[in-house]
């Protein structure tokens, strides 16, 4: 059984740099995430994916209607979906990494499980680890 000074449950926004604190202040961390990726929703699934496709469809909507006003003209614009999406996954790949990047570089444990405390007095935690398909 290790011990940790720290046991974060969820690699979201708040777990994840929680734990980059905790290890700076010299606490021994583990993060606690069921899933591969690191970051929760945000990162993999909500905030983070929908602001790059957000961020491709401004860009097209732009260049529909603003370049204009720059003398610029553009004929037969498009969009390519396919491409879309493999840039949005590439912001999702950098990001996910980076967070795993900074987890080695601060030395915080992560632990691909679920988190439950089985002991709430002695702050007892069971990682129970997760098979992924």
């Amino acid at each position: 059984m290790k011990k940790y000074d720290v046991v974060i449950i969820g690699s979201g926004p708040g777990g994840y740099v929680a734990a980059i604190r905790c290890a700076q202040l010299g606490m021994k961390t583990a993060l606690v995430e069921k899933y591969q990726a690191l970051g929760g929703t945000c990162l993999n699934v909500g905030c983070i994916p929908s602001k790059a496709v957000l961020d491709s469809s401004e860009r097209f909507h732009d260049a529909q209607t603003k370049l204009k006003d720059h003398g610029i003209s553009l004929t037969d614009l498009s969009i390519d979906i396919n491409k879309m999406i493999a840039h949005k996954a590439d912001v999702v790949k950098k990001t996910v990494d980076g967070v795993a990047f900074l987890m080695k570089k601060n030395k915080v444990d992560v632990l691909q499980g679920t988190g439950s405390f089985i002991d709430e007095i002695k702050f007892l935690l069971l990682v129970k680890r997760v098979l992924q398909k």
